[in-house]
């Protein structure tokens, strides 16, 4: 679209340069090449996406770019990459997967690379729920602090959802439990249609926005940039999908900060025991609201502290938009620089 109306691309879509110190089924660690001489007091970060998004969300475009900027203040930057999550291959694999397999081993690659002897967790929506979670079950793992973005921690507060609990209560949940059966999960493709319309009306302003913004070609890199992100996410498998449907948007019982497992295991998040900052974003209405964002400080019992923020922006917008490198970004490398003391 952009080249057809608009006589070529305006963002800046290279990636930060890294290279891989990790590369296991479902976890690749990517080790970003150090732009600025290095903290010597910066413990390392491991960017952790939820599943269907690539990497890209960390490093949308060069300027908005959540990787760019820690690398610019000397910290050692890590991000896990899931790959490609397959609706047929990587149906059975559930959230106890991330939490006890994925997550853990790449936080000891992490560690094994830098030297370090603690590392910090930044995650975005389900990589901020998956983050924290592993930090309640796994208590011994040296995780200096947690942050998630946007990452909702109450669906009742998610008011758009409220038609489709409706909908599923009248079906007794046959609706989306039998489509996830059939497809094995949520296609990548889907994922990123639902995304995309959960917003209709800015969908549908769109290509006016487009046409209004075109002598300004930063509005019409980050809207690039951000189709290009949508364009490329992954799917979700049958399992993890099927757990984050029931706990999180069927029942909400995950709003008492319980997980359950495979095999009836549960973890709480009453056991997370370091400190922790959630982000969430003013605009954010479809996915995360800051009220449901900022609910996981109820229950967060025995964390030494919990620092809630929120920042301009949508879903995205917070993380990687124009105004995170003054808020958001900002808001993470102060948290991390405060417990740097592994």
């Amino acid at each position: 679209m952009y080249r057809s109306l608009l006589g070529g691309g305006f963002a800046d879509l290279r990636r930060m340069p890294s290279e891989v110190i990790f590369d296991e089924p479902k976890c690749t660690v990517h080790h970003y090449e150090p732009t600025a001489d290095p903290d010597p007091d910066a413990l390392p970060v491991l960017l952790i996406p939820p599943m269907a998004a690539t990497p890209v969300c960390f490093d949308l475009r060069r300027g908005c770019s959540m990787v760019e900027f820690l690398l610019d203040t000397g910290r050692p930057t890590y991000l896990v990459d899931y790959g490609d999550i397959s609706t047929l291959r990587d149906q059975d694999l559930g959230l106890e997967f991330w939490i006890d397999t994925v997550l853990p081993d790449a936080i000891a690659s992490v560690l094994a690379d830098s030297g370090a002897s603690g590392v910090h967790l930044v995650g975005w929506c389900l990589g901020g729920i998956l983050e924290m979670f592993t930090a309640a079950a796994h208590p011994d793992l040296p995780i200096v602090s947690v942050t998630s973005v946007a990452s909702p921690f109450d669906f009742g507060q998610v008011k758009v959802l409220g038609p489709v609990r409706i909908m599923e209560d009248l079906t007794n949940g046959v609706l989306t439990t039998g489509l996830v059966r059939v497809l094995g999960g949520i296609p990548g493709r889907l994922n990123g249609l639902i995304y995309r319309w959960l917003d209709p009306v800015k969908q549908i302003k769109k290509p006016l926005l487009q046409l209004q913004s075109r002598d300004d070609p930063d509005t019409l890199a980050q809207i690039e940039a951000v189709d290009v992100l949508m364009d490329t996410m992954e799917a979700y498998p049958g399992r993890s999908i099927s757990q984050i449907y029931h706990s999180l948007i069927r029942t909400n019982r995950f709003s008492e900060g319980r997980l359950v497992l495979k095999g009836g295991r549960v973890v709480e998040l009453g056991e997370v025991t370091v400190p922790v900052m959630a982000i969430a974003g003013t605009g954010d209405l479809f996915f995360a609201p800051p009220a449901s964002a900022h609910h996981v400080a109820t229950l967060l019992t025995k964390s030494p502290s919990v620092r809630l923020e929120t920042a301009p922006g949508g879903h995205l917008g917070v993380l990687s938009g124009r105004s995170a490198r003054d808020t958001t970004w900002r808001y993470v490398e102060e948290f991390l620089a405060d417990h740097d003391v592994a």
